[in-house]
């Protein structure tokens, strides 16, 4: 059987005055819901502004069936999808789910430090899925046909289930250098992927890391959880530390979900 809220509750304003509510229900999903995510619902289904302190009162959870969409903690946390490996003791800078900026390849490029904040966060996002039982090799041809330009373009290769194993580090999926060329020429914001590079394993050149950083189109590697993304409907955020001097750094990347009505 469906669960169901009744509650009470009291809101009080900043600038003076509040409201009250007797008798308010809601549909929830599982068996319980805490009074802070109710308070939350109500002022935010209420659009109101100047809120000061929240009383949830009287609360009951019981058996009925749903008249309406549910509300619940869960439904509020699932809109933030975090897309970061956890970092581990004795783990380098370029470990984890890590940043390049501009100064990474170019010894006059933009550090951590000089990058404006827009290029790091609220990033429009699309995924791209190219498994790697299909191929390694991610060209130009993968990415045509997408809506790309001006977007957090984000690499869904199913390589990370081999993180933490000797595999990960080896032969993964990679861009081409034509690929590479393709999202510079769509004039993307970031790419990302779920290996852990964007460039080949093997070899010394990082054509790439080249092509992208040139033009300050960021790159996140060791994404992870990009199978819990749609294909778009995201904003892409990944944020370093502001530090002098430095071209890559571990980020906590994640995405927001847009609310649709």
């Amino acid at each position: 059987m469906d669960k169901r809220v009744k509650f009470d509750f009291e809101i009080h304003f900043t600038n003076g005055g509040g409201i009250k509510g007797e008798d308010f229900r809601l549909d929830i999903l599982g068996n319980d819901i805490s009074d802070k995510a109710l308070a939350e619902y109500i002022v935010s289904d209420m659009r109101l502004l100047m809120v000061g302190e929240t009383k949830i009162l009287n609360k009951i959870i019981f058996e009925e069936v749903h008249k309406r969409k549910p509300v619940n903690e869960s439904n509020r946390s699932e809109l933030l999808i975090d897309l970061s490996h956890t970092i581990e003791n004795k783990m380098a800078s370029s470990s984890g789910t890590y940043i390049n900026v501009p100064f990474h390849r170019y010894k006059e490029g933009k550090d951590l430090s000089e990058m404006v904040l827009d290029h790091f966060t609220g990033l429009d996002g699309i995924v791209i899925n190219v498994p790697f039982f299909e191929t390694l090799a991610i060209t130009e041809d993968h990415l045509k046909h997408c809506e790309i330009r001006n977007r957090a373009v984000l690499i869904h290769t199913k390589w990370a289930r081999n993180w933490n194993t000797q595999t990960y580090f080896n032969d993964h999926p990679y861009l081409t250098e034509g690929a590479a060329t393709y999202l510079k020429n769509c004039n993307i914001k970031l790419v990302g992927i779920d290996s852990h590079s964007i460039d080949r394993a093997s070899g010394k050149t990082r054509p790439a890391h080249d092509i992208l950083l040139a033009e300050e189109i960021l790159i996140v590697e060791s994404l992870c959880n990009l199978d819990l993304l749609p294909e778009d409907g995201f904003t892409f955020s990944a944020i370093p530390p502001k530090i002098h001097g430095v071209g890559t750094f571990p980020v906590r990347a994640m995405a927001k979900l847009k609310q649709t009505s």
